[in-house]
């Protein structure tokens, strides 16, 4: 099938003739004979088009047309028009019609206006498709300037367009599966990124979902089902905590790697795939491979490349930016007004360890938005086994409150160490401090002249106590 087409005429005759040109040419074709008929299947049934005669009994085609355009913009609506009609053909045009053709009906010119029409929806789909996950920053958008991370993305670049299985390791909470979707969003392959969890899935039913089934193969297998190494036809299959994969599960794994075929479960016949393959895991897939917890052949067949993914611990500043990636993230979604964390609350995010990485830190700064009563996110907004942690150590400790340091000592000395991380960059540390650059420069510039004035201050008592000394 190439496209669903809804056909609305009260000639029958008409819709037959329509249906077996269409249909012989691949089209899924059903018909009704009134407006209302056609739109009641309309909203039970996905039409790439609807093909309409103008003059129907009951509300007209161009009523129909108004309607469906009102419903379900997406549809491409063509209209069929004798030709003295053709003024109410071009008023469809102008209501939202995608075309119109003239009876009698000429077959291969309707099947070259149905062919564009179905075109042109799916065209429109995908560039809607494109610019929701845009928007919703469901694209691969790998945060983060930290030397580690500069070569995740080079790697990430290097082998986007190669087919070689690649194997990512990582602590959980890394984003494993990001890099996955970066990898296949680079590659240029035109099928699907699927995804599957091998732990979350029980044996008996992974090997059906990743290779299919034949109908009746086992009690609730009702219809048959292409498994995802064939769904991923064209694009990329992800197997999540592969090496959590039962023994006997891993050879089958195997067999499909080297063969680049699949046996549905009950089936007899097998099935080619073109699908690269991305594996993941957080244990140490070679310690298994040792302790002969896993396959040595799989582990060397799904392990040609290996991308291994540092703990958020070790990235630095790349914390502060994904905070603040987050932050305007959760806040555009929720619709607060919140765009900046406080100078105390990012002391509190680089001292920390998180263990759950960059997935505890998206939770955090969701928490904190969601708590926060001002524009920025500030330390009552935090978890408290964040909030209560020490001090970092440039930070000074003092039993007396009175010898502790100002806020104004705090935030020159965050912003200072923000622009050492980002080796200077004035728009970089702008943006995860939550500062416009103006204000940043005015802050710069507050500090030079505390500092100069500090100097002067000292240099002028330094002279006096010379003068008094002679």
């Amino acid at each position: 099938m190439i496209g669903r087409v809804l056909v609305v005429d009260d000639e029958l005759s008409m819709c037959e003739l329509v249906a077996e040109g269409l249909g012989s040419r691949g089209y899924a074709v059903e018909w009704r004979g009134s407006a209302d008929e056609g739109l009641a299947l309309l909203e039970r049934v996905d039409f790439d088009v609807v093909l309409t005669d103008l003059r129907l009994e009951g509300a007209s085609g161009l009523e129909l047309c108004e309607r469906i355009l009102a419903r379900r913009a997406d549809v491409c609506v063509v209209v069929m028009t004798a030709f003295g009609s053709i003024e109410g053909a071009i008023g469809a045009i102008r209501a939202g019609a995608y075309d119109f053709v003239i009876k009698p009906v000429s077959m291969d010119a309707l099947a070259v206006t149905i062919e564009r029409a179905t075109q042109h929806r799916r065209l429109r789909t995908e560039l809607k498709q494109l610019r929701e996950r845009v928007e919703s920053q469901e694209l691969p958008n790998m945060v983060g300037s930290s030397a580690a991370m500069l070569q995740v993305n080079n790697l990430v670049s290097r082998i986007a367009a190669s087919d070689a299985s690649v194997l990512i390791t990582g602590e959980s909470g890394t984003g494993k599966e990001l890099i996955a979707k970066a990898i296949h969003e680079r590659s240029g392959r035109k099928g699907p990124f699927l995804a599957i969890n091998c732990a979350a899935v029980p044996e008996t039913l992974l090997e059906s979902e990743l290779f299919g089934h034949e109908r009746g193969a086992f009690t609730d297998a009702r219809v048959a089902r292409k498994g995802l190494f064939v769904e991923a036809q064209g694009g990329t299959l992800f197997l999540d905590e592969i090496g959590e994969m039962a023994p006997g599960m891993q050879a089958k794994i195997l067999r499909a790697l080297q063969e680049r075929k699949v046996r549905p479960v009950g089936g007899s016949t097998e099935a080619p795939f073109d699908a690269r393959i991305i594996t993941a895991t957080n244990r140490d897939l070679e310690a298994d491979v040792s302790a002969k917890r896993f396959r040595e052949d799989l582990y060397y067949r799904i392990n040609v490349v290996r991308l291994e993914l540092p703990p958020l611990r070790a990235r630095g500043n790349d914390v502060l930016q994904l905070a603040q990636h987050f932050l305007a993230r959760c806040a555009g979604r929720s619709g607060r007004a919140v765009s900046g964390l406080g100078s105390a609350v990012a002391e509190k995010l680089l001292s920390y360890e998180w263990p759950g990485n960059v997935r505890e830190l998206e939770n955090c700064i969701e928490r904190a938005v969601a708590l926060a009563n001002y524009d920025e996110v500030t330390l009552d907004d935090l978890p408290s086994k964040i909030r209560d942690q020490k001090a970092i150590a440039e930070l000074p400790v003092a039993d007396n409150p009175i010898e502790l340091p100002s806020m104004q000592t705090v935030e020159d000395r965050y912003i200072h160490r923000v622009l050492e991380g980002v080796k200077g960059n004035k728009t970089l540390a702008a943006k995860i401090l939550g500062f416009d650059r103006r204000t940043l420069y005015r802050k710069l510039a507050s500090m030079s002249g505390s500092a100069n004035g500090a100097a002067n201050g000292a240099a002028n008592g330094a002279h006096t106590a010379l003068v008094s000394s002679s």
